[in-house]
């Protein structure tokens, strides 16, 4: 008898623990997806777009090139750096309107 009521026991020990390690990863992780998605909504708002998944690519596009026209100026590769340049305004004009 005894035996039975040491491994009930323990059974249940390691299952509340398991649920409040579950509970806190949920917690922390709904807390962080929360805080992201009102980080997009937020940028999105800013720019005056929708926050939509296409919208945050074309956005990270955008600087993605106006970052490569950037590094290309400081380089010295001024018409490289012009034509990135040139293309982030573009699809980031885009984005905007």
């Amino acid at each position: 008898m005894q035996i039975d009521r040491f491994f009930h026991w323990l059974g249940e020990f390691l299952g509340d623990a398991l649920r409040a390690i579950i509970d806190a990863l949920s917690t922390l992780f709904a807390g962080l997806w929360v805080a992201i998605d009102r980080f997009f909504d937020g940028l999105a708002r800013s720019l005056g777009v929708n926050p939509s998944l296409i919208n945050l690519v074309v956005l990270v596009i955008g600087v993605w090139m106006l970052y490569r026209g950037i590094r290309a100026l400081l380089r010295r590769g001024f018409v490289g750096g012009l034509v990135w340049l040139f293309l982030g305004l573009l699809v980031l004009g885009w984005l905007i309107r």
